[in-house]
This record gives structure tokens, sequence and C-alpha cells, in this order.
């Protein structure tokens, strides 16, 4: 008995890191909606609560966010003390405008490296490319799993929702950066808000064969996907879309196992105009 309590004492004196598979990883993809008055009953004061408990409970290892201003990045990362966000703002490059951040859980992983690019023919640059309306970024960072010891390349973004060629050049730009970027037998996570639905160009050209590509989490789930294909609401729950323009893609040594358009709603609230989607991953030959 006494041997049995040393052992359940070890057990639960373990990270929470040490105790999951190594091989398993979760990936969730969210745009919060920047904080505007015109909200008004679905502003973010109103919501910042059931966002970032959301994410809390679902506890994913990496989150990607888009339309965060400044002010949403102090709450998201008040709110969420155990991840650590990477990521600057798209109208100058530091502090002004909406941040896309990276985020990944400190108890897991290791920083490495990050960044953050323009989708823009001058991608060091703060600025528009193409017919894009606003300025569009990635945000990027290079983890090393405290447990595994792997390496996983992690890309977050938020396409215009305006110029088609800006999405496309775009996903072309991304696909090309993962290609000169992506390091030998490194894992390849790629989310975010896309603004194209599964039949538009710019999806087709992340997914196309050839190098940098990727494939999507909704179509390979291991188990079939739950809840509304659309990720896209306007803040009626009713009236979702009726194709995902929020996406979660994977280099190929990832399985996956479970994916989800996750409608959680307080009162007939939503956290946000968006639903996050949220993938289960497994890396290697173990799955």
């Amino acid at each position: 008995m006494r041997l049995l309590l040393i052992l359940l004492a070890a057990l639960f004196a373990l990270p929470a890191a040490a105790k999951e598979r190594a091989d398993r990883y979760s990936a969730m993809t969210y745009n919060i909606r920047l904080d505007i008055a015109s909200d008004g009953d679905n502003a973010w004061p109103h919501r910042r609560t059931a966002l970032t408990g959301l994410v809390a409970y679902f506890a994913p290892d990496l989150v990607g966010m888009q339309e965060v201003l400044p002010h949403q990045k102090q709450a998201v990362e008040a709110d969420l003390p155990a991840y650590h966000f990477v990521g600057v703002a798209r109208d100058d490059g530091r502090d002004k405008g909406e941040y896309s951040p990276l985020g990944f859980r400190r108890d897991r992983f290791a920083l490495i490296a990050s960044g953050t690019f323009w989708l823009s023919p001058t991608p060091e640059v703060p600025g528009k490319g193409w017919d894009a309306a606003y300025p569009r970024i990635a945000s990027w960072a290079r983890l090393k799993d405290k447990a595994a010891k792997r390496s996983l390349l992690i890309v977050n973004t938020h396409m215009d929702h305006v110029g088609m060629t800006a999405r496309l050049e775009g996903a072309r730009q991304i696909r090309r950066w993962i290609a000169s970027q992506r390091k030998a037998g490194e894992t390849l996570v790629l989310m975010g808000d896309f603004n194209s639905p599964t039949n538009s160009p710019a999806y087709a050209a992340i997914v196309e064969p050839g190098a940098g590509a990727l494939r999507d989490t909704l179509t390979i789930s291991r188990t079939p996907h739950f809840g509304p294909l659309g990720t896209f609401t306007a803040f009626k729950i009713a009236q979702v879309e009726p194709a995902p323009i929020d996406h979660i893609f994977v280099s190929d040594d990832v399985t996956v196992l479970r994916h989800a358009t996750l409608t959680q709603q307080i009162g007939g609230k939503l956290p946000s105009d968006h639903y996050p989607v949220l993938a289960d991953l497994c890396v290697g030959k173990g799955c």
C-alpha cells in the first residue's frame, strides 16, 4: 500500500506535458473579432470572459488568433497565462493595428525563434499587397517540444476579406515561405482566417501538390468532422455561412485524429463572429 501511494504521488507530481502522449497535439484557430463599439451587445467587453474561458476550457497546445487589437492582446495574455504569445501588429510592425498572435503552452514548448512577415511583394516592410483592403500578415514560431525534443514550425495568418488577388498571392507567398524555411523532418501547422472557402483559388494554392504543399485537417480527419462546416456567423447563430473560411493545415507527417467547429454560446450570445476550429493531431508512426 505504501509503495502504491508513493507511485501515485510521483505520477501527480509530474508536469502536465510529461503525462501527455508526446506525439499528440491540439491546435485551434480563432478569429476573435476586433473590439468595435458599433457591435453593441456583441462588443468585446461583453464577450471577453466567454471567449478566453472557451480557450482555457479546451486548452489547445497551439492557438492562432486573428483581429486582435493591442488592448485585446493584453486581455488575452492576462486571461490565459498558461500561453506565451508571439507576433507584432500589422500597421507598423510593432503595436499599431491588429495582431495575428500565435500562442503556445509554456509548459510544453520552448520558443526557438519567431517573426512576422507581410503578405505583399515586400514581406519585410509593413504595408498592403496587391488589391488588399488592409495590411495582412503571417506570424510564425519555431518551437521545441520539451518532452519529445521535436521541432515544430507554426504559422498563423489572416488573409484579406476584399482582395481576391491578395488572397491568392498571399497563399502562394506562404507556400514559398514554408518551402524555404521548414527544416527537414519538421512538423508544420498553418492556421488562420483565410477568408477563402474550400472551392477558392487561394485554398487550392495551399493544398495543391508541390513544394510546401499542406493538407486540410478537415478533409483528412480520422473521425468525422463535428459541428457545422461554416465558421463565420456575423454573431447570428442560425445563419452560419455554409463553407468554412477558417482552416488548419498540416504537413504530411501529421495524422489528424479529430476535427471540430466549436459552437459554444452563453445565453444565446456567441463569443465571436467566427466559430473557433479545433484539430487533434498526432505526429509520427505510432498514431
